[in-house]
């Protein structure tokens, strides 16, 4: 009997050292959160690295910690750089939005970082994987205008390049017909670029529709709608109304951006006190 009261005693013991294992392992696991927030709200990007990586090492299931850890990678991600260096810090912050993403995170977790992993893409210039992550983002919320304005910025890019390489082969004015120029690459072009130039407008469309002030996506409707222009080959009255689009579409962005300098202006103007 006595045997056995020790053997229930020595079980206890282990339990209790194991608890108490735990126990500090979650609260040292909160600490290094804690001190990884006073490190970064400080700028003090790689102190706040070491100790969210020690976080998420501890408590591997701290969705916030992996969110952190991401956000402080991507600060220390230069866009446009591509070294060996700078990109690593890019797929390390990828790494961490997608233990979110596998995890049972819901909500605002799970739409940024399915948009964290998208940007990301799009500055290391992988299209293909951007847009992926963008469409993703959509199917979690369907009334976010950004994902569709990204979407629709990659289209522009992949349009843009290869066609104004063409434009500089063949040496022509910035204003010049590439159809009156050379017909057969016009046609060449418009196979490659005329899916992509009508869904960047959808889509530039679409986020429109949704926030009817982005001024940054009319911007852009006036880039596509010159695209789209460029490549109207056998139809020259189809590229002048595209044209005649572009240049409506830069109207309403500076008719935009004034209203809302004028907003800001009068939201900074003090208040004047009531008279006593």
């Amino acid at each position: 009997m006595v045997k056995c009261k020790l053997q229930i005693a020595a079980v206890v013991v282990v339990l209790l050292a194991s608890f108490a294992t735990v126990l500090l392992a979650q609260t040292t696991a909160g600490d290094e959160l804690n001190l990884g927030v006073q490190a970064y709200k400080q700028s003090r990007f790689e102190e706040a690295i070491q100790h969210w990586e020690k976080c998420v090492a501890l408590a591997p299931d701290n969705t916030t910690a992996h969110l952190y850890l991401a956000t402080a990678y991507v600060q220390q991600y230069i866009p446009g750089v591509d070294t060996p260096e700078n990109n690593r810090m890019a797929e390390h912050a990828i790494d961490q939005y997608q233990h979110v993403l596998e995890g049972d995170s819901e909500g605002e977790a799970r739409i940024n970082s399915t948009k964290g992993i998208a940007y990301l893409y799009l500055q290391m210039k992988k299209f293909d994987d951007s847009k992926k992550y963008y469409r993703m983002a959509l199917d979690l919320d369907p009334n976010d205008p950004e994902p569709y304005y990204s979407v629709a910025v990659i289209d522009w890019t992949e349009t843009y390049v290869p066609r104004q390489e063409v434009r500089a082969k063949l040496r022509m004015k910035p204003d010049g017909s590439l159809a009156a120029r050379d017909k057969n690459m016009c046609a060449e072009i418009k196979e490659k670029n005329a899916a992509k130039v009508q869904e960047g407008i959808d889509n530039f469309n679409k986020a429109l529709q949704l926030r009817p002030d982005y001024d940054d996506a009319m911007a852009y409707m006036n880039l596509m709608y010159r695209e789209r222009a460029d490549i109207q080959c056998d139809d020259p009255a189809a590229r002048d109304a595209d044209l005649k689009a572009a240049d409506d579409w830069v109207d309403k962005t500076m008719a935009v951006k004034k209203a809302k300098a004028k907003k800001a202006e009068r939201s900074s103007e003090p208040i004047a006190a009531d008279p006593q």
